[in-house]
């Protein structure tokens, strides 16, 4: 059987170098002959945000940055942005200020420079959430690709080693979604493939000592690769589930990926062996979810929803808001039925089905 697949590749530039962040932003800032930047930071990372924009054309430092980018928040950001001709943002942080610099493009169009300071990829995707009366909308626009991606893997050795887990296991997240995603095609795959060979032999490193700059290189770049994979081939029921669960009942983002990805991968590896197998190679063992557990517990990822604020009362409403957001494409049909177990699983932090 011959091979055919239509695979799209995101424009982005992407200067990767440790202790660089600042030179490259204001490269990018020169490059781009920009004179009012609008630097994006929360409250706890605003010193780093000025140390690396020191020397270019700050028009505004904004702080005002929550979890699942409320649209309240987006429009306040929106405002600020134009009360001040902003020609370029600077976001300096984790998923929830490069979403908000997003929000902030796309209505305006302005380009973006992201600096992560976590492993959340966000930064490589052309994808937008806003959260609104408890619900959290996602959608694609290019308007929202930051183009440009300045890593710097001294910037995440400040990140605790719990967060920097939780963050690692999201990026994971992403690759083990992109293989049966519905734009999943050979190219995805291969991307996936290396970043979660690459995230599983950096976390570990992290987790061991956080200031080895080695080990947080390999996560930065594993997350990268696994943002690539995730962008292109669009969100699977992994982070459809996790979008429900962070949006509808303000679950802490990288810490639900981390607990929802085994019961997940539980679900789907039966029906999707070639994924499966993918897996496991990459995580070095045998068995796809026993494989994943194993790195799991390793790190010592959190394991249960109801640890991070979800009451076993809103089991049912979220199964039935997660099945209505799956994809038909999942290799596994996604019954209310099955999705509550799934999640009674991830609740109550019981081992997933073959672990």
């Amino acid at each position: 059987m011959s091979l055919e697949f239509d695979h799209r590749t995101l424009g982005q530039r992407v200067r990767f170098g440790a202790g660089k962040a600042a030179a490259n932003v204001a490269e990018e800032v020169r490059q781009r002959e920009a004179k009012a930047v609008m630097v994006i930071a929360e409250t706890r990372e605003a010193e780093l945000a000025r140390r690396i924009t020191t020397g270019i054309d700050v028009a505004l430092h904004y702080d005002d940055v929550a979890m699942h980018v409320p649209v309240e928040k987006a429009e306040k950001a929106r405002a600020a942005a134009a009360g001040h001709g902003v020609d370029l943002l600077v976001s300096v942080g984790g998923g929830s200020t490069t979403g908000l610099a997003k929000a902030i493009a796309l209505t305006s169009g302005l380009p973006i420079v992201a600096v992560p300071t976590t492993y959340a990829g966000s930064e490589a995707t052309n994808v937008w959430g806003l959260t609104e009366a408890a619900r959290k909308t996602t959608g694609v626009d290019d308007r929202v690709l930051p183009q440009t991606v300045v890593y710097d893997a001294e910037l995440t050795r400040t990140l605790p080693v719990e967060l920097s887990v939780a963050s690692g296991l999201n990026g994971l997240a992403h690759c083990v979604d992109s293989l049966w995603a519905p734009r999943a095609d050979p190219i995805n795959a291969a991307l996936a493939t290396e970043g979660m060979r690459t995230l599983a032999a950096g976390l570990p490193k992290v987790l061991a000592d956080p200031q080895d700059i080695d080990g947080r290189d390999l996560a930065l770049h594993g997350a990268y690769l696994s943002a690539v994979s995730f962008a292109s081939a669009g969100s699977g029921m992994h982070h459809k589930i996790c979008h429900v669960l962070g949006g509808t009942y303000d679950l802490p983002h990288a810490q639900t990926h981390a607990i929802v990805l085994p019961h997940v991968l539980a679900f789907n590896a039966p029906a999707a062996p070639e994924a499966a197998a993918r897996i496991a190679g990459a995580l070095g063992g045998s068995g796809a979810v026993s494989s994943l557990v194993a790195l799991r517990d390793r790190l010592g990822a959190p394991k249960a929803l109801r640890d991070i604020g979800l009451q076993e009362s809103d089991l049912d409403e979220a199964a039935e808001l997660s099945v209505a957001a799956i994809p038909e494409s999942n290799p596994r049909p996604a019954t209310a039925e099955g999705v509550r177990a799934l999640l009674a699983a991830a609740w109550a932090g019981t081992a997933p089905e073959g672990s």
